[in-house]
């Protein structure tokens, strides 16, 4: 159900700045509690900084912050509330998966219609076209993408040298990818790939899995105002799904197990595990030597990454080779505030790269600024990697409330090919499970 149903004639008018240099930020976020160290940046850094520097220009201003520490759902909900009663705050944080749900709704415009001068902002040149699609709807941007992420292939290179594989490895084709599970697969008690599947996976099947594999194929999930449906990419992935349970290079069970996706963690740092795809989090908190999850003291000897290949080379999206699926938030301003103009110069100023290396803290973390990515990730290999191989060809979910199913559908196909069920038929059966999530076949591609 979109947002604009959901929440008719249930707005509350709350409070809108009275003064054309009174500014409101939102996020949730709370200090001493959810994403606590971004509420103390706001307060302690954004804040005071800001209002200096517009003293500076000789304009006076008070900027408010207005913490949350809720469900994402709940704060998504209140502050669209907000939103429709023509209030709210002037510069907020929402997931990117929300932008096209609140455009659609009319919550956000897109930043060129807000303020004349948006696209004027140097920080643009900064982020990767790609990296800006996470905060664009229909060609238009709608925000600025903060924080970012991106997929890869690891794999463990002690269990790659015994195998006969290179350590250096590089696939650029799903053969190759298949042809180095079936040399691992002579290992005992080694499951070569783990390609995340069914449901009990949740969105890691999604996003680790379909999303990325299909854009292998050439095929967004949505585009031009429809979803893909049973189409020859659809097939093609479900395809792989099968050629990998089937001949068993993963292990069918794990997908199935309520916390599948831990076990398949733990099992990779115990050299369980050759392939496995992941975000670059795995890399940062799940095997971080010193307080991942499940940490791997050598893991910056042991473990490899290497970009996801098409079905063969050009076959990606946009003729790619390589592909990848990101996530992140975004900040946008508020269309009905009293000032958008100086609403926009916050916004900026929150993005700017010293802002930003004063949120991070020290932290080396991906973000959506090059320059920045530069500085605080050269001390981390595979970080950067991130930053400078897979940013720039990543792609993002479609920012619509019809998603939510979508992805379900998607989980469920492939469940259905482990269990048995030939690609086609799956590809059939989420067809007509799409066609109930987006309101009809004149809504998708096949």
């Amino acid at each position: 159900m979109s947002l604009s149903l959901l929440l008719a004639g249930c707005g509350d008018p709350g409070d809108s700045s009275s003064s054309s240099n009174t500014l409101k930020i939102s996020a949730n976020a709370i200090s001493g509690g959810k994403n606590a160290a971004q509420a103390d940046w706001i307060q302690k850094w954004v804040i005071p900084q800001f209002v200096k520097a517009q003293k500076a220009k000789g304009v006076d201003v008070k900027v408010t912050f207005q913490p949350s520490g809720v469900e994402d759902e709940q704060y998504k909900t209140k502050l669209a509330l907000d939103l429709q009663s023509g209030s709210g705050p002037d510069v907020f944080d929402i997931d990117g998966i929300w932008v096209g749900e609140f455009a659609e709704a009319g919550y956000i415009k897109p930043l060129d219609s807000v303020v004349k001068t948006a696209g004027d902002w140097d920080g643009w040149k900064q982020i990767p076209e790609a990296v800006q699609q996470l905060a664009s709807f229909d060609g238009k941007r709608y925000g600025i993408p903060g924080g970012t992420d991106g997929r890869v292939i690891y794999y463990n290179k002690e269990l790659f040298k015994k195998a006969g594989l290179p350590e250096n490895w590089q696939p650029t084709s799903w053969d190759e990818i298949v042809a180095a599970g079936e040399k691992l697969k002579s290992q005992d008690g080694v499951t070569p790939i783990q390609l995340n599947a069914g449901t009990a996976m949740g969105e890691a099947t999604t996003m680790q899995g379909v999303l990325p594999l299909l854009a292998g194929t050439g095929e967004p999930v949505w585009a031009d105002g429809k979803w893909t449906g049973a189409s020859a990419g659809v097939k093609e992935v479900l395809g792989l799904y099968q050629r990998i349970y089937s001949e068993k290079l993963g292990d069918p069970l794990l997908q199935k197990e309520a916390q599948g996706r831990d076990k398949s963690f733990q099992e990779f740092a115990e050299g369980k595990i050759g392939m496995l795809l992941e975000g670059d989090y795995f890399w940062r908190s799940v095997i971080n030597p010193k307080d991942g999850v499940a940490p791997m003291a050598d893991r910056d000897k042991t473990v490899g990454y290497a970009k996801i290949p098409a079905t063969a080379p050009g076959r990606g999206v946009n003729g790619q080779d390589f592909v990848s699926y990101s996530g992140g938030g975004v900040q946008t301003i508020n269309p009905a505030g009293k000032n958008k103009d100086l609403a926009f110069e916050l916004m900026a100023f929150m993005n700017s790269a010293e802002a930003i290396k004063a949120q991070l803290a020290g932290e080396a973390r991906i973000t959506a600024r090059t320059d920045v990515n530069n500085e605080v990730l050269a001390g981390d290999p595979m970080l950067g990697f991130i930053s400078k191989e897979i940013l720039p060809l990543t792609s993002y979910r479609p920012p619509l409330a019809a998603y939510t199913q979508v992805s379900t559908a998607l989980q469920e196909a492939t469940a259905a090919v482990l269990d048995g069920k030939d690609p086609q038929a799956a590809a059939n059966d989420y067809q007509k499970k799409l066609e109930g999530a987006v309101g009809g076949a004149g809504n998708i591609k096949s």
